[in-house]
């Protein structure tokens, strides 16, 4: 199975990880500071920042992009519950 880095910026931490995985799924692992709220409803406050390696994460859905566009997200950031790790990427929480 293809592989990816993605470092999560706030704690300098890098995670090998199978291509495909959920970003948010990689923080919670790690005890990133991503957090989110969507368990209680509260959609968009798992945005994250993309440092490097924006075009190794999945397309936004069509649901993400109009969360994007609701929050007033800047142009690298990102939902981590709905970005997958397609290749080596930097992040932080937004």
């Amino acid at each position: 199975m293809p592989k990816a880095k993605i470092t999560f910026q706030d704690i300098n931490q890098t995670v090998t990880v199978p291509v495909g995985s959920r970003v948010i799924d990689v923080s919670e692992r790690v005890s990133a500071g991503i957090v989110y709220g969507c368990r209680e409803g509260d959609c968009g406050t798992c945005l994250m920042q993309v440092v490097e390696g924006a075009q190794h994460l999945t397309e936004p859905s069509v649901v993400e992009a109009k969360v994007l566009r609701d929050h007033h997200a800047g142009r690298h950031q990102r939902l981590a519950c709905q970005a997958q790790v397609l290749g080596d990427c930097v992040v932080k929480p937004a």
